[in-house]
C-alpha cells in the first residue's frame, strides 16, 4: 500500500473516532457551556468529514448552519439563562 493510501486511512480513523467522541462528550456534558463548545466543534469536524467524502456543498451548509448559526444561537440562549440565574 501507498504511504498516501495509509496516511488517508489513519486520518479517516482518526476523524471518525473524533466525531465519536465529540459526540458523547456534548451528550453527557454536565456544564452547558462546555456542551456548547463541544457542539460547535463537532459541527465543524463534521463539515470536514463531509468535505472529505466530496460533498462540497453539504460541507459548506454544515459550517453555516451547524457550527455557524446553531452554535450562536446557543450561545445566547445560554447567556440569557445565566442572567434569569436558571442553572
Amino acid at each position: 500500500m501507498e504511504t498516501i493510501g495509509i496516511l488517508q486511512i489513519l486520518f479517516d480513523v482518526l476523524l471518525s473516532s473524533s466525531l465519536l467522541l465529540l459526540a458523547w462528550k456534548t451528550l453527557t456534558s454536565k456544564n452547558l457551556l462546555q456542551a456548547i463548545v463541544f457542539f460547535i466543534t463537532f459541527g465543524l469536524l463534521m463539515a470536514l468529514t463531509w468535505g472529505r467524502l466530496g460533498a462540497f456543498d453539504v460541507a459548506m451548509a454544515e459550517v453555516a448552519i451547524g457550527a455557524g448559526l446553531t452554535g450562536a444561537l446557543l450561545l445566547s440562549a445560554l447567556v440569557k439563562l445565566k442572567k434569569m440565574n436558571v442553572k
